[in-house]
């Protein structure tokens, strides 16, 4: 089962696929939210289809959204694969390394990406994204952890690193938080039909391979995840953590930063496909841009 919202932006009907054909959700939700999910939607939804309350539509022309409408946080956990930290020569954290970016960055899974005004160095970052279900505050343990997660999706984590580390300010959110910085999607598969410890993850640029790894290669897993952070925030229904990402990208110096006209795919065992165009950012006055800030 995967949970969807499709049209055009701002006008995004949500839908759910069952075997390959999408049901109308609407007569269940008028969105896939955070107030969805914390009413049990997931369950409700199971109940509707077995009940045949949702009628069979058709959506294969239409755009697709986040399948997340306005994520009140999107949580970030940063070099949380060892041969990721290896990679950008660092030792494996010892806790989760924690950065935001601002939830305006999301964007759907196949919408375009604005390159920055004169960015040298944007990188892709093909991630395992949780999405929360319901409130997790002082969580007492790792069980209790899992059963505050809705289910999985797939994230780009888009960086631009000398925003990231040259102008950070000893920060990571400026080189997270561009616009269109965070495609996320296709689908929100339920947690209970993923097994989130063993997912392929892989990326292309131009359809040549940058990242190919698993989960497997994970410093802190989902539930530990969602447990840490439940100490030091409150987590709400509908916010996205973004889990981290594998070796492969440009920060190691193996690969060219992102231009316009670049393309990304990323898929996800299970959670299927996304493939992003990079553009120039539009509108933009000759002014604007971190290259005119003084450093």
């Amino acid at each position: 089962m995967e949970f969807q919202r499709r049209g055009p932006v701002g006008q995004e009907i949500p839908v759910v696929i069952v075997d390959g054909t999408a049901h109308d959700l609407r007569p269940v939700t008028a969105d896939i939210g955070g107030d969805f999910l914390a009413s049990d939607g997931i369950a409700r939804t199971r109940s509707a289809l077995e009940a045949g309350q949702l009628p069979v539509i058709d959506v294969a022309d239409q755009r697709i959204g986040a399948p997340v409408a306005r994520p009140t946080a999107v949580v970030c956990i940063g070099m949380n694969y060892a041969q990721h930290a290896a990679e950008s020569g660092s030792a494996p954290p010892e806790v989760p390394i924690v950065f935001f970016k601002h939830p305006n960055t999301v964007v759907g899974p196949n919408d375009d990406v604005h390159l920055p005004p004169a960015s040298a160095a944007t990188d892709w970052e093909v991630e395992l994204a949780i999405v929360i279900g319901t409130r997790a505050r002082y969580l007492p343990d790792r069980a209790s952890a899992a059963a505050h997660i809705a289910g999985y999706t797939i994230s780009n984590d888009v960086s631009e690193r000398d925003y990231q580390i040259g102008v950070s300010g000893g920060q990571w959110s400026k080189g997270k938080c561009c616009e269109t910085f965070n495609p996320l999607g296709p689908s929100l598969v339920p947690a209970d039909e993923v097994d989130s410890t063993r997912l392929r993850l892989a990326s292309w640029v131009n359809e040549e391979p940058r990242q190919d790894s698993t989960t497997a290669d994970l410093i802190f897993d989902c539930a530990q995840i969602v447990y840490e952070l439940s100490q030091f925030m409150t987590l709400e229904p509908g916010d996205v953590i973004n889990t981290g990402t594998p070796q492969g990208v440009a920060l190691s110096k193996k690969y060219p930063y992102l231009t316009a006209g670049d393309t990304m795919k990323l898929i996800i065992d299970g959670l299927g496909e996304q493939q992003q165009r990079v553009v120039d950012a539009p509108d933009v006055p000759a002014t604007a841009g971190a290259a005119n800030i003084t450093r």
